[in-house]
């Protein structure tokens, strides 16, 4: 009995050693990748064989830690360090979870003996009438890793499965004004609402995989359109891409009269999607400017922050208007009525004016 014991305790303490050399290697990692993101943000930084994006930051996390790693946990922490390389983490994060601090959180949620707190919370609602007309007790809870469901019981004989689905985050969404439709994007996938369905059944259509990671969409709406729409998306790669749709695609004239749900999954390789690559970092937004008949783009990058060009120009290899911003630009908007076009990035803005074939005139926050 001493000697399974012993063994029990010698592993324990195996593992712990394991798990703080895994940490020590993250650390190492999460500094190099700090330091080749301020770089960046810097202009001071040369590609090379050892550059660090997420994939192989993903793909390095999970080796050292093993598949216990959520990758949206993980997406999130590399979003946080490469948005801001001088924010404080905490390697707990990239399990889900974060440290309390002082004046971290509101006041009602703080309690004396608070350490972590999930990233995550999730109510879960009983999907039986049993539960809303009489009482009941739980008697037991099984969980089942494996198929990643819990099983419950009750006093009442009540067997219940409580099954989480897996679900993305949804990273932008637009209205498509000639198909009335709802557009959202998420990692890898499209997803086209026909929201006029509300009152039966939901009618949606979910376009995947995508190559890339899909950060940002709107919708660029052109006067000569009159039974399609354009839809404009940015990934994690740099690159803008152009989307073209009709009715035709998700036949909605033959799912009107159907009272039934409606979900379709369509392939992403039957429809044509263009792409060109204008950024060496991650879109953060784009958007289609009608009173110019130009789209914009910016990213985090510091030589090609910003690009303001004719949607056209994603179809051919010619040069593009673009501006270079140190820090990069993490958001702009254009006024109509002053015809200028105002950008933000980590520490200035910039204002360019149309008159003037957008100079760019800047104030340091």
């Amino acid at each position: 009995m001493s000697e399974s014991k012993d063994y029990d305790e010698s592993c324990s303490a195996l593992e712990v050693l394991d798990f703080e050399a895994a940490l020590k290697q993250f650390q190492k990692l999460v500094e190099k990748t700090v330091t080749q993101k301020t770089k960046e943000r810097l202009g001071l930084y040369i590609k090379d064989d050892d550059e660090i994006d997420y994939d192989e930051f993903y793909r390095t996390t999970q080796t050292l830690f093993g598949p216990e790693i959520k990758e949206h946990n993980v997406k999130a922490f590399f979003r946080k360090i490469s948005n801001n390389p001088d924010a404080k983490t905490e390697w707990c994060e990239i399990f889900g979870y974060f440290i309390g601090g002082n004046g971290a959180l509101p006041s009602q949620l703080r309690e004396e003996n608070t350490v972590f707190l999930t990233s995550e919370k999730q109510q879960i609602t009983y999907p039986g009438k049993i539960f809303h007309l009489e009482r009941d007790m739980i008697t037991s809870i099984v969980k089942v890793p494996h198929l990643d469901f819990t099983v419950t019981s009750s006093q009442k004989g009540v067997l219940t499965i409580f099954n989480k689905k897996d679900t993305a985050w949804i990273n932008g969404c637009d209205f498509l004004t000639q198909l009335k439709c709802v557009v959202a994007v998420t990692e890898r996938t499209i997803i086209v609402w026909d929201y006029k369905s509300i009152r039966t059944k939901d009618n949606y259509f979910i376009i995947k995989p995508m190559e890339n990671s899909l950060l940002c969409v709107c919708t660029a709406t052109m006067s000569d359109q009159l039974a399609e729409d354009n839809i404009l998306m940015g990934d994690d790669k740099g690159y803008v891409n152009l989307l073209k749709v009709t009715s035709d695609h998700f036949g909605m004239k033959q799912c009107k009269g159907k009272k039934e749900s409606q979900l379709q999954i369509l392939d992403s390789k039957d429809f044509h999607i263009v792409k060109r690559k204008l950024h060496d970092d991650w879109v953060l937004k784009v958007k289609y400017i009608s009173d110019l008949n130009c789209f914009g783009s910016c990213s985090s990058d510091s030589i090609h922050s910003f690009v303001l060009d004719d949607i056209k120009r994603l179809k051919d290899n010619l040069p593009v208007k673009e501006f270079s911003v140190p820090r990069g630009v993490n958001a702009f908007a254009y006024c109509g009525k002053a015809k200028v076009i105002v950008t933000g990035g980590k520490y200035e803005a910039y204002i360019m004016s149309e008159e003037s074939q957008f100079v760019q005139d800047n104030f340091l926050l």
